[in-house]
């Protein structure tokens, strides 16, 4: 087995947990007008538990959580705001090197690739690129539904001179869990979005925000994908701990329950089965925290 990076967890929960105010639709942007100093030291928590890669809390900085008005208006400085508060706390670790990794969501909603608008998306994206690129190592494109979204941020960072990673969630239901074909939640096989991925340039090709049963699957889809095509790309899994179908409602609606049997023990296993499959970046989404990530990093690190 590769020795395995490991990803920060979720930062939403841990923002509740210390004490930050959170709600929708704003979310976790709320916590960088609020509370910023919470943001740092979520970020400080992960890397106390032993997380190589921390993420931007920018997740939540676009137009579908914060309004049109206020993106334009508080976006860009906003953005700086969560790029400058990640460098700190990652400059601040003196036993290793903590990479920043610039958090590119989808900019017209999580698990709604039918309101992806080509024609629109670059405007958002280069406000993100722009205000992050001081403070980031690599460029995160996460939780996209379908590989026009991939390619948008390849584009988008195409001329910033670092690294990219791609990052995409699944289908999970019920029988797409049971199912042997993996596919992201537009519906295109993980099988095509790896094609793409190899041919894009990018450094790391993830699965990201779906449940831990549908990892595997992909990890093994991707690894045989990129065998064939002599692609040498890392694989990475950060799933959630979200219960029930979670494209009912939109993303910024309401708060999904989170599982009570995905303990950190339940998610270090998963990520031993992600491990042994081919993935050599691992960490976790909504819901996993930074125990889970301790617990995880010590479990692979054996």
């Amino acid at each position: 087995m590769s020795r395995t990076r490991i990803l920060d967890g979720g930062m939403s929960r841990e923002l509740l947990r210390l004490g930050a105010e959170l709600k929708q639709p704003e979310w976790s942007a709320l916590a960088l007008i609020n509370s910023p100093d919470i943001v740092r030291e979520v970020h400080k928590e992960f890397i106390a538990a032993g997380s190589e890669v921390i993420t931007t809390n920018s997740y939540a900085l676009v137009p579908f959580h914060i309004g049109e008005d206020r993106f334009q208006k508080e976006g860009a400085a906003l953005i700086r705001l969560a790029g400058r508060l990640a460098r700190e706390a990652a400059d601040s670790t003196t036993d290793r090197k903590v990479l920043v990794a610039g958090s590119l969501p989808p900019i017209f909603g999580s698990y709604e690739p039918q309101n992806f608008q080509p024609e629109r998306v670059q405007g958002y994206l280069e406000v993100l690129v722009e205000n992050l690129a001081p403070f980031v190592d690599i460029w995160l494109g996460e939780t996209l539904s379908l590989i026009a979204e991939g390619e948008a941020v390849r584009q988008a960072v195409a001329g910033s001179g670092k690294s990219f990673w791609i990052s995409f969630t699944l289908a999970d239901d019920e029988a797409d869990i049971e199912s042997s074909e993996p596919k992201l939640r537009s519906g295109e096989s993980v099988e095509d979005a790896a094609s793409w991925a190899a041919s894009s340039g990018a450094e790391a090709f993830l699965f990201n925000c779906s449940k831990p049963e549908v990892m595997r699957e992909a990890v093994e889809t991707a690894a045989e994908t990129f065998r064939k095509m002599d692609a040498q790309i890392e694989i990475g899994v950060y799933a959630n701990a979200f219960e029930g179908e979670q494209g009912a409602s939109a993303a910024n609606e309401g708060l999904h329950d989170t599982r009570d049997d995905l303990n950190d023990d339940a998610y270090s296993r998963f990520a031993c089965s992600w491990a042994e499959a081919g993935a050599t970046i691992i960490g976790g989404c909504c819901g996993i925290g930074a125990a889970h990530i301790h617990r995880l990093g010590k479990t692979l690190s054996r």
